[in-house]
């Protein structure tokens, strides 16, 4: 069957033996992303017809038994107060929250592959890589440089920035940005990383690199340049914003010494939610010092930013001014986290849990190569034409990517396509000045949302390209046979 056809969009959707998940998601109607308010507009034609929703890289949809949770959570805030923090309620599956984050470690300890004691829930992305930098980077004479993307999100680069300044280091001088080779080409082979740290290995202190690139959707060799930057003495930590729920990880067996990430996209837990992190467990321990003079018996463990949510919990209420931290990443939390924040992550996993990451992954292969696939049409198609609007760069090679394409438009041409796929009720991400991100998420997206997306964008693409073309010039009209499947669409 024509790939290009809509029954075969169909067929692969029935016979994908994850399909059943995307019931367990809202999916925004057309009309939800058209109105400008949250009532219902019962006169919009599109009123039940379900948008293409292709942006879990920015922000995950809403889990249906989201809104469920949380009306239980304030249900309890408001029937129980205070005792809502330590008594089990019969009729709720939510912890007491003393212990909500106690209760989502372990489901979300399968994500990272990583042990239970080795994660934590807290904070959000940047504060929780500042407080792993404080944590880990210890800047001497001999080694005080860290090593990082130069196309990392921005937040990235000025956690880092702001760090080499605590410590009264000159920026231009401690921070390493790994370029691209060539500037036609914006991914990062692992050789190049490695030459990079070859480069200034001596004097380097810390390795920060994204698991996924945001930019690129690139999915970097983890375990190989975790060890490769260890074997040289370096520390390695990763921020994983796009890579957690996309692609299998294994934090322990890489032995990487952190990672933080958020939960917000992939892990469709909500905008700017509570982040995690892990600290391997060669970090994580609290040993016994020598009896002090005043008949104490201290503890040994990693110096870090201390709070009493990382204290033990036998002694968090004794009031004593004496930190004792908990073993494990757990010893590094700060206050007390958000109950709301961690309800919406326990209604993700709960999802999550009905499947693993190696099944995820499997279909998400599937659907990126589908929409490579059909890019690939596209281009030729165009190119038959007046010539390709746009070019793939993200690695074509499924081991270098997750659940994300992006598509390098012609100069000009973003705004006009990005207004014509919303219009048709699409709704992807930009990057400025010409790039756009398509994740189809394997949770909830299906091969229909990826033929529809190219659909759309195929014409969003004639009408910008026929918008930037001098007066007197025709749009341009594909006639060749590389128009068969796609008749039915136009």
């Amino acid at each position: 069957m024509d790939i290009n056809s809509r029954e075969h969009a169909k067929q692969q959707d029935e016979q994908d033996p994850l399909r059943h998940f995307r019931r367990q998601f809202i999916i925004p109607s057309q009309a939800d992303l058209a109105r400008k308010t949250l009532k219902h507009d019962t006169n919009h034609h599109n009123q039940n017809e379900e948008s293409t929703y292709l942006c879990g890289n920015s922000l995950g949809l809403q889990p249906a038994h989201t809104r469920t949770y949380l009306e239980r959570y304030l249900d309890t805030w408001a029937s129980k107060g205070v005792y809502g923090h330590f008594k089990p309620i019969d009729d709720s599956n939510l912890a007491p929250w003393m212990n909500v984050d106690d209760d989502v470690v372990e489901d979300m300890a399968k994500i990272v592959g990583a042990k239970s004691s080795e994660v934590a829930i807290m904070q959000t992305l940047t504060m929780n890589l500042h407080l792993m930098m404080l944590a880990f980077f210890k800047p001497t004479k001999q080694r005080w440089k860290i090593i990082l993307e130069g196309k990392a999100f921005p937040s990235d680069h000025y956690a880092v920035e702001s760090q080499l300044r605590h410590h009264g280091l000159d920026v231009d001088e401690s921070m390493i940005l790994i370029e691209p080779p060539s500037k036609d080409n914006p991914i990062l082979s692992t050789e190049h990383i490695l030459s990079i740290i070859d480069e200034h290995a001596s004097e380097t202190a810390l390795l920060l690199l994204p698991g996924v690139q945001f930019y690129t959707g690139q999915l970097f060799d983890m375990n190989s340049i975790t060890a490769y930057a260890q074997s040289k003495g370096i520390t390695v930590g990763w921020d994983l914003a796009h890579a957690v729920g996309n692609v299998p990880l294994q934090l322990h067996d890489w032995n990487v010494d952190f990672a933080v990430w958020c939960t917000y996209k992939y892990m469709n837990c909500g905008p700017g939610s509570i982040g995690g992190c892990f600290v391997h467990e060669r970090h994580g321990r609290v040993s016994p010092r020598a009896v002090g003079a005043d008949g104490e018996d201290p503890a040994e463990y990693r110096p870090r930013m201390a709070g009493w949510w990382g204290s033990s919990k036998s002694s968090r209420f004794a009031m004593t001014n004496r930190f004792e931290p908990i073993p494990g990443a757990a010893g590094f939390q700060i206050s007390n986290p958000s109950v709301a924040d961690i309800t919406s992550v326990r209604a993700s996993l709960d999802v999550f849990k009905q499947t693993s990451m190696e099944e995820l992954r499997q279909k998400s292969l599937k659907l990126t190569q589908y929409l490579e696939d059909l890019l690939a049409g596209l281009t030729l198609e165009q190119e038959n034409g007046s010539g390709a609007c746009f070019s793939t760069i993200t690695p074509a090679d499924p081991a270098q990517r997750g659940a994300q394409l992006s598509v390098l438009l012609k100069p000009g041409l973003l705004d006009s396509v990005m207004d014509s796929l919303e219009e048709d009720g699409v709704v992807v991400d930009e990057r400025r000045p010409d790039v756009i991100r398509i994740a189809p998420a394997p949770l909830y997206n299906s091969f229909m949302d990826v033929f529809n997306f190219v659909r759309a964008f195929r014409q969003a693409c004639e009408k910008a390209t026929a918008i930037s073309k001098p007066q007197g010039h025709s749009a341009m009209v594909n006639t060749g046979k590389e128009n068969k499947g796609w008749s039915e669409v136009k």
